[in-house]
């Protein structure tokens, strides 16, 4: 297992945001009503809110969603021409697919039912319509069998692809922020009942109870409490008389960035992640509510993105602009060879302990 964390002087004190999202109220209209359209949403913070309130509003006909970052365009799937008449009213561009969101979901139940197997993951990708299958390399012989039994069982509502890489948390020893024979990446700073406090994975504080800025240094913060797996998230105290607790992330420039909204991510959004081990690496976001089957157990409602996270990275926050999005669990690959890392939504990991950004 591998621990991830910044520097206490530096991604400790990073931040998180109070939500700030941008909502449209959407009423959606008939073909025949003939509305204008709505304009496309600037950012992929309002595109994701916006799609949320199509999609619920599509109900059984909706089939998930992304962004076209490049195009600034909000792209939904639907399963009828009547469906994708009242996407586009509402101001998305759609495109009509196969599967139902209903449908996929289901597909991913029948995975945690049959197929919880130590090394994989699945996600909904709404680019192929399928839910995606990934086996690392320690998937092999009878669980590899039953793997793909279980994918093929689906038809064409899933694909599986093995990995050369090895799915874990990222915790292990080191500097930067370290307790008893580990390190970590503080994702966000955050506040509860008007004390300062910070946000990192689970894993670290189940692993953690005292944390120190260098390796055997003074105590600058206690674990109150964490959650792995199911959820991997934890929050830690800071008890260092003086510590200044910024809401900020490093970027490992010279330069800090601001963190002031919370956001929903949304599959196209262009992301960046900062830690201890290997700074600041930017991508796309892939997927959301992915369930990762590590060896320790599972973790459900995930982010996955194209960005390498390595040892060390755990805890470490993802963001856009100013926009905190999640705190970094685990990943297969690493930096050098390309990689794909997985994070707890902020969001979640903000109501759940009773925090919010200061």
């Amino acid at each position: 297992m591998k621990h991830t964390s910044a520097p206490l002087s530096r991604t400790v004190l990073g931040g998180a945001g109070v939500v700030a999202l941008i909502a449209a109220a959407l009423t959606l209209q008939s073909a025949q009503a003939a509305p204008a359209e709505a304009p496309e949403p600037p950012t992929a913070t309002a595109a994701a809110q916006r799609a949320r309130d199509i999609s619920s509003a599509l109900g059984a006909n909706a089939a998930g969603f992304y962004y076209d970052a490049q195009n600034h365009k909000l792209i939904v799937n639907v399963t009828t021409a009547a469906a994708a008449d009242k996407a586009r009213g509402a101001g998305a561009d759609a495109r009509i697919v196969k599967h139902s969101l209903t449908s996929l979901n289901a597909a991913r139940a029948t995975l945690k039912e049959r197929a919880t197997i130590p090394g994989t993951s699945w996600a909904m990708d709404p680019k192929t319509n399928q839910v995606v299958v990934v086996a690392d390399r320690t998937v092999t012989g009878d669980r590899l069998k039953q793997l793909k039994s279980v994918a093929s069982s689906l038809g064409d509502r899933a694909t599986l692809r093995q990995s050369a890489g090895t799915l874990r948390p990222l915790i292990a020893g080191g500097s930067a922020v370290w307790g008893s024979g580990a390190r970590c990446s503080l994702g966000f700073n955050v506040i509860k009942d008007g004390k300062p406090y910070f946000l990192t994975a689970g894993h670290c504080t189940n692993a953690v109870r005292s944390w120190s800025a260098t390796q055997g240094g003074p105590e600058i913060a206690v674990t109150e409490t964490g959650t792995f797996p199911g959820d991997d998230f934890g929050i830690a105290r800071h008890t260092a008389a003086g510590l200044v607790h910024p809401s900020q992330v490093d970027l490992y420039n010279g330069r800090m960035q601001s963190i002031t909204t919370v956001g929903d991510p949304i599959v196209g959004e262009k992301v960046q992640r900062s830690g201890s081990s290997t700074h600041v690496h930017g991508g796309d976001i892939t997927a959301v509510e992915v369930t990762a089957n590590y060896q320790e157990g599972s973790v459900e409602g995930l982010i996955q993105a194209g960005v390498c996270a390595e040892t060390g990275d755990s805890g470490g926050p993802l963001f856009e602009g100013d926009t905190a999005l999640g705190l970094t669990s685990g990943g297969r690959g690493d930096c050098l060879f390309g990689g794909e890392s997985f994070y707890q939504p902020v969001r979640e990991a903000l109501e759940k302990t009773g925090s919010h950004i200061g």
